[in-house]
């Protein structure tokens, strides 16, 4: 029964009526069962919930200068509450907690938007999935971009077709050219003091590896012209939120935070490069520019892909972002490399080129 009743059709009314699934609530203490949303650029919203969620949504016309709105109540109270800039016909997205318990994403459309409620209808497509469709919203200026997985899966995210890395440079003179001045990278070298990181083969530490490149990467980019701002250059212990609110108030172009990756030291068979992205189709490229470039210079290395992640610093970042993962230091092929220096700037060099090319090719 909870099946056929998450594929019916439900229509938003003009006079905000409430839309039941008339199927059990989540304890008021649960988290939220909003799992992952999207925008897509052809004008329908996407939603990934709990199995057999029970949904409450609502329309509100133009008024007081402001756009019409479209807003769902979840079971299941958020943990961070936030806004997102809109594109195109869509003004704002608003993620928020309207009661203890509960989850509110709102939709609010510019001012001169005109959607007629009796066009819009929220489709359940599975027990999981829901979607609604704005029939009639304008779509130029619309691109895709949501939070979390849609899938429901962490399988690796292709690269857009047509895409073509270039080959990783042996020295500084072949990386790509970019404008002087035109470009804010902020490199964020994972853990630091207090907290080494992961410590793996031989007491190779994550920080040391993570900090010796990441400075080298900032070098490289800054004599290409590119202003690069760090969240830390030393050993110092730097907390999340500041990493963040460090990029998100440089109005960065792209922040790339890194890491090396660690197992237990008993599967030293373990190996591998992957690179994480949160959800915004921009941040999915620059992260597949990354992982092509590190992969380059690491033969035999496992490629593990470019995945989706919810690692808070991509998470909470506004501007495209990647997280990567260098190899293991608990590995048996990758810790010894970590351990070299001249691996190190093999590294940098295609963590360069990889941000190089991503300024070049996708960014206008």
């Amino acid at each position: 029964m909870a099946r056929l009743r998450s594929r019916r059709w439900f229509t938003l009314s003009a006079a905000a009526l409430q839309l039941l699934l008339l199927l059990p609530a989540a304890p008021a203490n649960a988290a939220s069962a909003l799992a992952a949303w999207a925008l897509r650029e052809d004008g329908t919203l996407q939603l990934r919930t709990r199995r057999n969620t029970r949904l409450d949504a609502f329309f509100q016309a133009p008024s007081d200068g402001r756009g019409p709105r479209v807003w769902i109540d979840f079971p299941g109270e958020l943990r961070f509450p936030r806004r997102l800039a809109g594109r195109g016909a869509v003004r704002e997205i608003r993620l928020g907690k309207p009661r203890p318990g509960a989850t509110r994403l709102v939709v609010e459309f510019q001012p001169q938007t005109r959607l007629n409620p009796a066009d819009l209808k929220l489709r359940g497509t599975a027990p999981d999935r829901w979607e609604l469709r704005f029939s009639g919203l304008p779509i130029k200026g619309l691109a895709d971009f949501g939070e979390g997985d849609l899938s429901g899966r962490a399988t690796a995210w292709l690269p857009p077709s047509g895409f073509r890395p270039t080959t990783t440079p042996v020295d500084p003179s072949g990386l790509p050219v970019v404008p002087t001045g035109r470009y804010r990278i902020v490199i964020d070298p994972g853990h630091g003091g207090p907290d080494p990181g992961a410590v793996g083969i031989r007491g190779l530490r994550e920080t040391d590896v993570v900090l010796d490149i990441s400075l080298q990467v900032a070098a490289l980019l800054r004599a290409r012209g590119v202003e690069v701002l760090m969240t830390r250059t030393r050993e110092v212990d730097v907390d999340l939120p500041p990493r963040v609110s460090l990029a998100n108030r440089s109005q960065a172009t792209a922040f790339i935070s890194i890491h090396a990756n660690a197992l237990n030291m008993r599967r030293p068979d373990v190996n591998g490069i992957e690179t994480f992205f949160f959800s915004d189709p921009r941040s999915g490229r620059l992260a597949s520019y990354l992982q092509q470039q590190m992969v380059n210079v690491s033969p035999g290395t496992p490629n593990r892909g470019v995945r989706r992640g919810r690692f808070f610093v991509i998470r909470r970042t506004v501007m495209p972002a990647a997280l990567i993962e260098m190899g293991f230091v608990t590995g048996d092929i990758d810790a010894p490399r970590l351990a070299q220096p001249a691996h190190r700037r093999r590294l940098a060099l295609a963590i360069a080129t990889g941000i190089l090319e991503y300024l070049k090719r996708e960014v206008r």
